[in-house]
């Protein structure tokens, strides 16, 4: 008897390390598609022997995942969905963590003339005048709801052939452009990463409302008790610790700084991501 009693609490221990050295982060297919997470993932397992293990798909479709306690972390970029998400009870200890920036992307030749905008109100009101194809991913997605966001503050509201909803993520709505010759709203760090651009370019660009944080959060273990909290909140200390902070800062694509880490205080995010470093 002694003896099943000792093996069933080494077999118990043995799970609980398991579990302790492997976490879910719910996520972004922005985030992903950039190539920032094959970067940083492996410098934090050789730093913790924690593996972190990304679910990547639109910001809404990943805080239901959060939400139904199949993640043990939430790292998003919509921040009024987050802190309902923490409101409602599913999230603790959000922090920052970084921004990058949209921008509106079309066709080189820019039928609607979105280049000489002065606001992202200006562009969008001279793509709906020309009505040109408008790509959205229409996925409940971060970029998504930004998109629904500034249409609306821009009180216009596209409706109409020439507006396409594809229910798809940013890799595929960029290639539907590109196909297209159409124009939409990307994130900045997956269109540098982006190789099929064709006849595409970035045509308006550098407005502060066109800002792009990303907040991680982690799942209440009051709601579910069986994440990894110790674990997950290791991984949020590690990316908002400098050497996190650093790691961010240099990951690039095309010698271009994709994110610009923003958890430290505002003398050293200066220093990680001066103020033109995204352009």
């Amino acid at each position: 008897m002694k003896f099943f009693s000792l093996l069933i609490v080494a077999l118990l221990s043995s799970a609980a390390t398991a579990a302790d050295t492997t976490i879910t982060l719910a996520s972004t297919t922005s985030t992903q598609n950039s190539g920032l997470y094959d970067h940083l993932l492996p410098l934090f397992k050789v730093e913790t022997g924690i593996t972190v293990n990304v679910v990547a798909v639109g910001t809404g479709q990943a805080i239901k995942i959060a939400e139904n306690g199949d993640a043990d972390a939430l790292l998003v970029h919509h921040r009024p969905s987050e802190d309902a998400f923490v409101a409602n009870g599913f999230g603790i200890e959000r922090r920052d963590i970084m921004y990058n920036d949209y921008v509106v992307i079309g066709p080189k030749d820019d039928p609607a003339g979105v280049a000489k905008s002065q606001e992202t109100s200006d562009a969008l009101r001279a793509i709906k005048a020309a009505q040109p194809f408008f790509i959205s991913r229409g996925d409940d997605s971060g970029t998504h709801k930004k998109e629904q966001e500034l249409w609306a503050s821009s009180t216009l509201f596209p409706t109409g052939d020439w507006y396409r909803e594809i229910g798809a993520g940013m890799g595929a709505a960029l290639n539907m452009a590109a196909a297209t010759d159409a124009y939409l709203i990307s994130d900045r760090g997956t269109w540098l990463s982006f190789g099929n651009r064709q006849n595409l370019t970035i045509l308006f660009q550098g407005e502060p409302l066109l800002r792009n944080p990303y907040g991680l959060i982690l799942v209440n273990p009051a709601k579910h008790p069986h994440v990894s909290v110790a674990s997950a909140r290791r991984f949020a200390t590690w990316l908002t610790s400098k050497a996190g902070q650093q790691a961010i800062a240099d990951f690039k694509v095309k010698n271009k700084q994709l994110f610009c880490p923003n958890a430290q205080p505002e003398q050293d995010s200066k220093a990680f991501c001066p103020s033109n470093s995204l352009y």
